[in-house]
């Protein structure tokens, strides 16, 4: 019987070392020293644990299969007797895997010599509104009817695009931010205006890699526009209607950031935290509605997206509008929708558009409009088809398209031509509603600009609404951002309080008649190309299109304006 114990042990014995051999062959290919060590140790243990319990078994006469009861305490003592060790001796799971803990900043990663650290992107908060941080960052004041901006300091600030990636800085600079030149550029890097990932770049050639974040700061200048006040016709807590004058666009865009209606409401009326329930064209009068609260802004868009909204707008074109009732069902083609050109064409989307004509003073009608659907620029792009375009409309009545200024879709050019031919015939480009490095002769236009030039180096694009009407959103060349920061401002010493104003009989706050824009003292930037210009203030023909939105009508409200000056009967041309 002791014979047959021992060999059993033994055969146990050589068992158990075969496995630990082949284990440890397994474990040398993957694990490092101290795991194997680790590893070896406790299969010793299990083997001379095993060891013990056969002979435990023997002597006490009881087979080594069979399970005898063994109490907690019996097992952790044991257990501490044979290997030497407490708990906490023991190692950890990172020291068992061979990891350490992951290092911060570059997630664990081991930058290479020379590689630059990118770090993650930061999550946005699309619920961010403008506040009263955002209205200090300059004041208004008003010269020659108009309402102007003094210059300021501000940052936009934008995530590498896709397309980016393995450029230089300069590279992406030279071809997409051409408002500047490349010297701009790098004169404004040594002064630590540019950044990436919040540190100052010198080095233009830096190679931009995916979410890199840039910054760049700029002395910023907005166009004039007209210095009529806002009049707000409701406010009953749910509901901010008002009459917006014409050249004011509906929020921040481009070029335009404090000289909007968002703007203005919340430096001049404390109003912040509006929802935007549709929006005009910048050109474009009348009534703006705006929610106060979410539930309602959501409501209303159920009215906008169910067509249960009736809409009447009023215009003047040239010529003799037939008499009775046109309606006008052409459909309606988005050119291109970063630029915000339309036309009609059989591939376009279909639309429906009601006019009758109010009067005629023998040189142009005033028309009412009803449209019916909701398409970019609808009920411009139909009354040019029909060949009555708006009076001062800078786009569909312009003479680029042809001696019929687009007349029943006659167009007679590509639409690259067509671009190419509104960028030729405004060199204002501010007033197209387009972006002059779209077109590809936004540069060649810089080159043209002189001293008593109104040139603007910006551009705008489109978004439709569903109103018919849009509201220009223009691509800045100082970044094609999508999110943009104020930084602290240089701001002139003049207040508004210490302009004094007076209101002319177009019911326009005005100061001195001075014909000319030029940069206030003290807001002048030695960097800043527009501080060095001086510009003609804009003409009322370059601010303001006769089209205005008269009415807004749902199934329990009616917002409402009085017709303007330009739409009664005895209104004559000034020319």
């Amino acid at each position: 019987m002791h014979v047959s114990v021992s060999a059993r042990g033994l055969r146990s014995l050589l068992l158990c070392i075969t496995k630990v051999s082949r284990r440890v062959a397994q474990f040398t290919s993957v694990c490092n020293v101290s795991t194997f060590r680790s590893f070896h140790l406790n299969s010793l243990r299990c083997q001379k644990s095993s060891l013990t319990m056969e002979q435990a078994a023997n002597d006490s006469g009881t087979p080594a299969g069979v399970n005898t009861p063994v109490s907690v305490e019996e097992t952790a003592t044991k257990d501490a007797t044979e290997t030497g060790k407490r708990k906490n001796d023991e190692p950890d799971e990172a020291e068992k895997s061979g990891r350490g803990k992951r290092r911060r900043g570059a997630g664990g990663k081991k930058l290479r010599p020379g590689e630059r650290y990118v770090p993650p992107p930061q999550k946005r908060n699309p619920g961010v509104s403008f506040s009263q941080e955002h209205f200090d960052e300059t004041s208004y004041y008003f010269e020659s009817g108009l309402r102007k901006v003094y210059p300021y300091y501000f940052d936009f600030k934008t995530y590498c695009k896709g397309r980016w990636i393995g450029k230089t800085l300069l590279d992406v600079f030279n071809s997409e931010f051409r408002a500047e030149s490349i010297e701009y550029y790098q004169m404004a890097a040594k002064e630590g205006r540019i950044k990436l990932n919040e540190t100052p770049v010198e080095d233009l050639s830096v190679v931009l890699r995916n979410n890199d974040h840039m910054r760049n700061t700029v002395h910023r200048h907005e166009p004039p526009v007209v210095g009529r006040p806002l009049e707000v016709l409701v406010d009953d807590g749910e509901v901010l209607v008002v009459d917006k004058p014409a050249s004011i666009p509906v929020h921040p865009c481009g070029r335009f950031r404090h000289n909007t209606v968002i703007f203005i409401l919340g430096k001049e009326r404390g109003i912040s935290e509006l929802h935007t329930v549709h929006r005009l064209d910048r050109l474009t009068s009348g009534v703006l509605l705006f929610a106060r609260t979410l539930e309602k802004s959501k409501q209303l868009d159920q009215l906008v997206r169910d067509r249960q909204l009736e809409k009447e707008y009023v215009c003047r074109v040239d010529g003799e509008f037939p008499e009775g009732e046109l309606i006008c069902e052409e459909p309606i083609l988005v050119v291109s929708f970063k630029i915000g050109l339309c036309r009609v064409d059989p591939k376009g989307k279909e639309c429906r558009t009601v006019f009758q004509r109010l009067s005629f003073n023998g040189k142009t009608s005033v028309v009412r409009c009803l449209p019916l659907t909701g398409r970019t620029h609808q009920i411009r792009v139909h009354l040019q088809y029909l060949g009555f375009p708006i009076v001062n409309d800078p786009i569909y009545g312009a003479s680029a398209w042809g001696p019929h200024r687009g007349k029943g879709g006659h167009i007679g050019k590509s639409d690259e031509e067509l671009l190419q031919a509104l960028v030729q015939e405004h060199q204002n480009l501010h007033l197209l509603d387009i972006t002059d490095d779209c077109t590809g002769v936004g540069q060649e236009a810089k080159k043209k600009i002189k001293i008593s030039e109104k040139m603007d180096k910006s551009g705008r694009t489109a978004e439709p609404d569903e109103s018919g009407e849009s509201c220009q959103t223009q691509v800045d060349k100082k970044f094609d951002c999508t999110e943009t920061t104020n930084i602290n401002t240089k701001n002139a010493s003049l207040t508004e309080s210490q302009n004094p104003l007076s209101t002319n009989s177009n019911g326009n706050q005005t100061e001195a008649a001075d014909s000319t824009r030029k940069t206030p003292q003290g807001t002048q930037d030695h960097l800043c190309s527009e501080c060095k210009l001086v510009r003609p203030d804009p003409t009322e023909k370059e601010l303001i299109m006769y089209l205005h939105a008269l009415r807004y009508k749902g199934p329990d409200f009616e917002y409402s304006t009085s017709l303007p000056d330009w739409a009664k009967e005895d209104w004559v041309d000034a020319e």
